[in-house]
């Protein structure tokens, strides 16, 4: 049976599943469909929390940021699971205490404005329609390769599963669907990371791989990689280069990031009891660290791989580089995707990889008759093509793929939801036709879920740069924005509706402002290709990824001071955030 084939097998069944399931638990009425009905027990919320969570930018894309950058891809492992500890102390019980279905409608209640909750829905959009561009791209990958269809195909494939379980299942379709995708998912990640372990190591556990000796040359995993690159002139992989003003920026920013993104706060919303949600925070904390203890150890791997792969023998000699007439089979199918390309620069018919941007090792190069870097790899397709490049058996493959899908498809629909719960229920109830039957109003999810469907397919197609990093301005957003306001609107009551909505609009713009400048007007003043390194220009050396923390300070000290020149909420209000922080003469656990 060949791979592509096997392939559509394996992800095709998986979408039956998803569908089946969608089918199985469809919503019947607006709570169904937003908040599951508050009846998802904690294990099963964590797990469907983590699938959420784990996007197209954990399972594709971030050992693949690890790979290339090494040391300093570990401020996304760092931000991306320290933001659940903020989370399950700070917001996720006392959201769930205050029991509405949507982060806007908190906002609303809290600030009682309907000002505050056009801005805050505003904020959501921004952030998820960021978010969802890097899911439908990783969508857009998978395809073209596995299935060997163009990137525009896939997404429209996407698109369809995506559009049948969530605007049918709603929240409650989509929770049980979740719990599936994770299983599917972490399977799918694990099980090459320990073939490719012992294959290299003799140690079937990925985590412990690092330390283990590589083939019989006598070195660990990660000294030998780091001897293998600096021969190449690439920087040592366990060496950090970000400045530390960067590295804790982005680190910070990513971790309250995951503190105000609109689709994972939801998920509080779903269980039966406040102590539910923070039990659901910490199951979910747990089934995240199965994936992201993994994935240093599946960068390295593939990384090793690539490299071993491409030089065949002694840097700089002639002999030692791959002939291209000779590359293996996943080279080929990987260059008809066009994320993997080769460019034969001096002639010769062998791949030349290095760093050319080193001059040290540029003079070693010109001497060998060496004119650049030949080959170009999207850091998206590392996890993708490592079972390929290690020779694992094609079933291997077949759920890779699906897993890829699974995790892109998983966050996709969460934050499809988020989005269609802001127009239905905030905009469309909330502000524009208060009377609205339950029937009419889900009605008009499922019809806002399929528009944001679409726009997400578009956004897919030419998103603002590659996954992990399309993610990380999402939560940039979300802590400028969206995260200053809740955390404010729970812990300090003198704050009211003109400071918190000066506050995220001053996140908000400023934050979206630096990244589109930066990622775009800079580029094409100064005529440089897209993904030209600008940090000369960054202010205080933070880049587009971290600035997020700028803007959450700037939302902070906005909205505390325009809060202290203007009236204070009404006692109602602050009666409220007390009941909400402290539940006096209440079971904590109703």
């Amino acid at each position: 049976m060949s791979l592509q084939l096997l392939t559509w097998i394996v992800v095709g069944l998986s979408f039956i599943l998803y569908i089946g399931i969608a089918i199985w638990s469809r919503a019947h009425n607006t709570g169904d469909f937003y908040i599951a009905g508050k009846g998802v027990s904690p294990i099963a919320n964590g797990m469907a929390t983590a699938a959420d969570w784990m996007s197209a930018a954990s399972f594709i894309s971030m050992a693949g940021l690890i790979a290339f950058l090494g040391y300093d891809g570990s401020v996304y492992l760092m931000g991306w699971t320290g933001g659940y500890v903020l989370l399950a102390l700070l917001l996720a019980p006392y959201l769930r205490k205050f029991g509405k279905f949507t982060v806007p409608e908190f906002i609303a209640e809290r600030y009682y404005s309907k000002a505050a909750r056009i801005v805050a829905v505003i904020c959501l959009i921004f952030i998820s329609f960021t978010y969802v561009a890097g899911q439908m791209r990783g969508v857009g990958i998978v395809f073209s390769r596995f299935l060997e269809v163009e990137i525009e195909t896939g997404l429209v494939i996407g698109m369809g599963i995506v559009f049948i379980y969530a605007v049918l299942g709603g929240m409650k379709g989509v929770t049980y669907t979740q719990v599936a995708q994770y299983c599917v998912l972490i399977f799918a990640y694990t099980v090459p990371a320990v073939f490719i372990a012992i294959q290299l190591t003799g140690n079937p556990i990925p985590q412990l791989a690092f330390g283990s000796e590589v083939g019989g040359s006598g070195m660990a995993l990660l000294d030998k990689l780091d001897d293998i690159v600096v021969s190449l002139g690439f920087g040592q992989y366990t060496l950090g280069t970000k400045s530390r003003i960067d590295v804790f920026c982005i680190t910070m920013a990513l971790m309250v990031g995951t503190a105000g993104l609109p689709h994972v706060i939801v998920r509080f919303f779903t269980v039966p009891k406040v102590r539910d949600a923070r039990i659901s925070a910490g199951w979910a904390l747990l089934f995240i660290a199965f994936l992201y203890t993994t994935a240093p150890a599946v960068g390295s791997m593939a990384r090793y791989n690539l490299i071993n792969t491409i030089q065949t023998g002694d840097v700089g000699s002639a002999e030692g580089n791959l002939a291209y007439d000779e590359r293996p089979e996943w080279f080929s199918t990987w260059e008809n995707t066009g994320l993997l390309s080769f460019e034969d620069k001096n002639g010769d018919g062998r791949v030349q990889y290095y760093n050319d941007a080193n001059p040290e090792f540029a003079v070693q190069a010109e001497q060998s008759g060496w004119q650049g870097n030949e080959l170009s790899v999207d850091r998206d397709i590392l996890v993708l093509a490592n079972p390929e490049i290690a020779g694992l058996p094609d079933w291997v493959i077949a759920l890779v793929a699906a897993g890829a899908v699974a995790a892109a498809l998983s966050t996709a629909a969460g934050l499809l939801l988020v989005i269609s719960a802001a127009i239905s229920h905030d905009l469309i109830k909330g502000i524009f036709i208060p009377t609205i039957s339950d029937k009419r109003e889900l009605l008009a999810g499922r019809i806002a879920a399929a528009f944001a469907i679409l726009i997400a397919g578009y956004l897919g197609f030419d998103p603002p740069g590659w996954v992990a990093q399309v993610v990380a301005f999402a939560f940039g957003l979300a802590a400028a924005s969206l995260f200053p306001a809740i955390l404010l609107g729970i812990f300090f009551k003198r704050v009211n509706r003109e400071g918190a909505i000066a506050g995220m609009l001053t996140g908000l713009i400023f934050t979206y402002g630096y990244i589109e400048f930066f990622k775009g007007l800079f580029l094409k003043w100064a005529g440089a290709p897209w993904g030209a390194n600008t940090a000369e220009h960054w202010l205080l050396g933070i880049s587009p990824e971290g600035i997020g923390v700028i803007g959450m300070c700037l939302n902070f000290i906005v909205a505390i001071s325009v809060s202290y020149m203007t009236s204070p909420p009404p006692e109602r209000i602050q009666h409220m955030v007390e009941h909400i922080r402290v539940p006096r003469h209440m079971d904590i656990k109703s």
